[in-house]
């Protein structure tokens, strides 16, 4: 089900004048992209998106308020023709013009005003609009910073995740979420992670409960959100299952909307966890740098190969 935003949220949260429309406070936003009709206060509306949020700056209202009585009222019925409208910002606190307080009223279109510069307002109001419109899901999982990796850890219950986590934030390493992870999507497809509230900084170990991290290590060992750049799979130990050793392929999983890269790492008594995924956090950096081990590897061995071969020849 899609999100969606009330007006009237919008107006708490930035502190917004209703000037008009008081009636149309519950429409819904339902994108984030605003848009500012400089073309249609010309007259040209053929690609105008009435489903955005409407903001009217300086330039806007100052060409308006050049243009012949017929033609300013023309302008903002078309401007408030349609219902998917969800309301009209004024900023730099311009006075609002007469035509559209009373087109607005009518069509209970909300009006809105602010003191603040076209630009910041914008920014502020879209950041806003991709926090609460953005795609959510809530994962099992641990989520850890290492070396600047956002790692999410899943697997079966009982694996051994928040022992890794642990591990790790004993290693200096820093702990996002535990056993829930909330992700949201952004609009340019990054994913970001974060604890629910009510188990923030917490950490669950069997045999020994509830511990809180910040607390037995400090602030340095959590952090509230991260993005999410790596994905880390334990699994049990099969036998009869063949493990990549080279590191040649490359998985991915879809969370959302977005394809993370995704590591599998056996699990077996004996196999230190933490270590093992801080190499793979490291090793990760070092591709997205442009150097692959298991590539320059497999290089050389076909060159070795080739050479010998010419010599047998």
């Amino acid at each position: 089900m899609a999100k969606k935003v009330k007006v009237s949220e919008l107006v708490n949260q930035f502190g917004l004048e209703v000037v008009s429309g008081e009636q149309g406070l519950k429409r819904a936003i339902t994108v984030d992209d605003l848009y500012r009709p400089g073309l249609e206060m010309a007259g040209y509306f053929e690609y105008h998106p009435p489903e955005r949020v409407q903001i009217l700056g300086k330039t806007e209202l100052a060409f308006f308020e050049m243009l012949p009585e017929k033609e300013r009222r023309d302008r903002m019925e078309r401007l408030c023709s349609s219902e998917e409208t969800p309301c009209i910002i004024v900023t730099r606190s311009w006075n609002v013009p007469e035509e559209l307080i009373e087109i607005s009223s009518e069509k209970q279109i909300p009006v809105l005003r602010s003191s603040m510069a076209t630009t910041i307002l914008s920014s502020r109001i879209t950041s806003f609009l991709e926090r609460k419109l953005a795609p959510t899901a809530t994962i099992h999982g641990v989520l850890v910073d290492v070396y600047g990796v956002g790692m999410l850890i899943t697997g079966t219950s009982g694996i051994g995740k928040s022992e890794t986590a642990l591990e790790l934030v004993k290693r200096g390493h820093r702990l996002i979420a535990d056993d829930a992870v909330e992700i949201r999507q952004t609009s340019d497809n990054q994913l970001h992670g974060s604890a629910p509230e009510l188990i923030r900084h917490l950490l669950e170990i069997r045999g020994v409960g509830i511990i809180n991290v910040m607390t037995l290590f400090g602030a340095g060992a959590i952090r509230n959100n991260k993005r999410i750049t790596l994905v880390v799979r334990l699994e049990a130990w099969q036998q009869e299952k063949q493990y990549d050793r080279l590191g040649l392929d490359e998985e991915t999983t879809r969370i959302i909307d977005t394809d993370v890269p995704l590591a599998t790492i056996p699990v077996r008594p004996g196999r230190n966890l933490a270590v093992i995924i801080e190499v793979a956090a490291m090793n990760f950096r070092l591709k997205r740098m442009g150097y692959n081990a298991a590539l320059q590897f497999t290089t050389k061995l076909t060159e070795t190969i080739a050479e010998d071969i010419d010599d047998l020849d």
